[in-house]
């Protein structure tokens, strides 16, 4: 991801490929999308706060939805092998 494409407020992807295997970056896009948004990028720019993580692994902690409702997630992988190849990843 460019710092430039980071920078400008209305940042779009240009291209979309999907998960091959499971990685600590897909398990957060698994867990932007579940919640409505392409990536972290597009969390930020929408919502404009911080992203919550678990210190231990990093993952996302707490998202909050386009409804304002909020989605939870555990410490541990919740993106299962069957899921993987769902999770779509953007390049900028």
């Amino acid at each position: 991801m460019s710092c430039a494409g980071l920078l400008d407020g209305n940042a779009k992807p240009k291209s979309m490929s999907r998960a091959k295997q499971w990685t600590d970056e897909v398990e957060n896009l698994y867990r932007f999308q579940q919640a409505g948004y392409r990536d972290e990028t597009e969390y930020r720019q929408i919502k404009q706060v911080e992203v919550d993580r678990w210190p231990e692994t990093g993952f996302v902690k707490k998202l909050q939805r386009r409804d304002n409702t909020f989605y939870y997630y555990n410490r541990q992988r919740e993106c299962e092998d069957r899921e993987v190849h769902k999770v779509k990843v953007y390049a900028y």
